[in-house]
């Protein structure tokens, strides 16, 4: 038996003497045993089989000494998403859109591992079954995304011409239109400047297929930053940033603020060098920052045309409790000087 997969399955099999004379769906269940013979039976009848070159859609078909078989097994198609009663932060719907406040936690749409529990499955509760389609079955309505772990202000489109019209908003990403994108986050270190602008192409690191990497032939990415507040005690230090993206993509701030040499406090993915740093810290900083279980990133503000009327929109989501917290334990250490930059 030899595995050739590719994106799908592609199994090669050569039939020994024990094996002779069996059916052949029997044969095949009996060495892929990650499959059934049910379904064994409907890959031979749809043709995905061959024994020595020739296809065969007969599963009752005798094998024969030194066979060579070929199976072909389609990736399994991701399941449409269902409705699903998950309680939702929503700060302003009409008949076009609906903005919310995610929470930490909330997977955007489903996906290999978060087929259930995430925001698409709460929308097509909420909205019923106008949502479904929008945009493609898999994503209803959804016209940009969070991290998973970021919480924040969102948009979702509920209408094919709201998704369109939003959806180019988002491309322009405030350059020349309205759209306005600003985000808090708390990072290590001391940061030279009072602000600046990281202008470093993303792209997905070539050793960990599960992150971004500033990579010299990445897509452009923008982000523009403005140090808040500074919090200094001994040997270490923190700063609340404020920033707005001029371009949308994955990971941009995690990413653009690593590059910088100043991860996000709690960051598992770019931030797990700093981890020990926290051991330096007094409590209860140290046990907030230990225990917060996510980045330290929050979406704070959203501004955009509505897509109908032409209105200007403009919605903002207070730090959530998690990071309410990170701030109350940070307040002491807030060094005056800071405040020049607000």
């Amino acid at each position: 038996m030899e595995n050739l997969s590719g994106e799908e399955k592609r199994w090669r099999l050569v039939v020994e003497e024990a094996s002779v004379g069996k059916r052949l769906d029997a044969y095949i269940a009996q060495v892929l045993t990650q499959y059934s013979r049910n379904r064994i039976k409907e890959l031979i009848l749809s043709d995905a089989v061959t024994i020595n070159r020739a296809t065969i859609s007969e599963p009752r078909h005798k094998v024969k000494l030194d066979d060579e078989i070929m199976l072909v097994a389609p990736p399994p198609e991701e399941p449409e998403p269902q409705a699903e009663n998950i309680p939702l932060e929503i700060l302003f719907e009409d008949e076009h859109l609906i903005v919310i406040n995610k929470p930490a936690g909330l997977v955007v749409h489903p996906a290999p591992g978060n087929y259930t529990g995430t925001l698409v499955n709460a929308l097509i509760y909420h909205c019923g079954e106008t949502l479904k389609g929008i945009g493609g079955v898999k994503r209803p309505g959804i016209v940009h995304r969070l991290d998973k772990d970021t919480s924040g202000v969102m948009i979702v489109a509920k209408t094919d011409h709201a998704l369109n019209k939003l959806a180019a908003q988002f491309a322009d990403h405030g350059r020349t239109g309205p759209l306005e994108r600003a985000y808090t986050a708390f990072a290590w270190g001391h940061i030279q400047t009072r602000g600046g602008v990281i202008n470093a192409p993303l792209g997905r690191d070539p050793h960990n297929r599960f992150r971004q990497a500033v990579r010299k032939n990445g897509r452009e990415a923008i982000t523009h930053y403005k140090i808040h507040s500074r919090y200094v005690g001994e040997g270490w230090e923190i700063a609340r940033i404020d920033c707005q993206l001029e371009t949308g993509r994955t990971h941009q701030i995690r990413v653009h603020m690593t590059h910088l040499g100043h991860p996000l406090l709690s960051d598992p993915l770019y931030g797990s060098g700093f981890a020990t740093k926290a051991n330096r810290l007094p409590d209860p900083l140290r046990s907030q920052i230990q225990t917060l279980g996510r980045q330290a990133l929050h979406a704070r503000l959203l501004g955009f045309e509505h897509p109908k009327s032409g209105d200007a929109m403009r919605f903002e989501a207070p730090l959530p409790p998690d990071l309410l917290a990170l701030r109350a334990a940070l307040l002491p250490f807030n060094q005056a000087k800071a405040r020049q930059y607000q």
